[in-house]
């Protein structure tokens, strides 16, 4: 295998779930942990614009309603990211992969991107992370890590930036998750723990891929997957799981 950047633990949307999820508040949580790779979804809103979001709709992070793809920059800037999660972060921001970036390289932080496309946006997705990650990180001695569920998302991230490294993600692994890997030039699968083995684990090394599991947050099962060789542990318990 290629010689590998990254470090085995990455915190999972900023410092998984003590933290209003994708903001900036949660990546300094993270950090205060020790935790130097951050794992956070991105995504078009209505002008373009890409934005650190997990779902489709801003209802359950935020206190406004209605799709993300539909609200221009200007109308993300003035809703609130944070109180859903608690008082101590009201008025948190929805941030921009741009400011994100900012922070993580001035840091010397590193980034796990997923490539989280609306309905409908795969392949306009992909590409628009993928030219604003090389722009972005124009230099950057370790790129991010682009990941996506989307093989088109991944295949226009491809088409537009074939230098940055690309991982598959999975809920489940299909008997073809190998050679699916493989075809679109990955370097890493990346699949929730419970699909892992260390069979599976071994045979992703012998064909030169790495191996990402999501969410991890039990230390006694973090540590019998780091025994079976797995590369990348994203997790949430950020304040059990230390670096």
């Amino acid at each position: 295998m290629t010689p590998w950047p990254y470090p085995v633990l990455v915190a999972h949307r900023g410092a998984g779930k003590l933290a209003p999820e994708n903001t900036l508040a949660a990546l300094r949580l993270g950090a205060q942990f020790g935790y130097r790779m951050f794992e956070f979804d991105v995504k078009l809103c209505a002008d373009h614009e890409l934005v650190l979001m997990h779902d489709a709709l801003l209802n359950r992070t935020t206190n406004a309603t209605g799709r993300v793809a539909a609200a221009t920059l200007a109308d993300l800037a003035r809703i609130d990211a944070g109180s859903w999660h608690s008082a101590a972060y009201a008025g948190e921001s929805v941030p921009t992969l741009a400011r994100v970036a900012s922070w993580l390289r001035a840091n010397d932080h590193l980034a796990n991107i997923e490539i989280k496309p609306s309905p409908g946006s795969d392949e306009e997705t992909g590409a628009a992370v993928a030219l604003e990650v090389r722009e972005l990180w124009r230099d950057a001695a370790v790129p991010p890590l682009l990941s996506s569920f989307s093989v088109t998302a991944l295949e226009a991230a491809r088409a537009h930036a074939p230098e940055l490294p690309r991982a598959l993600l999975f809920t489940t692994l299909p008997e073809d998750w190998l050679e699916t890997c493989l075809g679109l030039g990955c370097v890493a699968v990346d699949t929730h723990y419970a699909t892992l083995s260390a069979e599976i684990i071994a045979r992703a090394h012998e064909a030169g891929l790495r191996v990402a599991a999501y969410t991890v947050n039990d230390p006694e099962r973090a540590e019998e997957l780091l025994g079976w060789g797995l590369d990348v542990l994203i997790t949430d318990a950020v304040d059990q799981i230390k670096p």
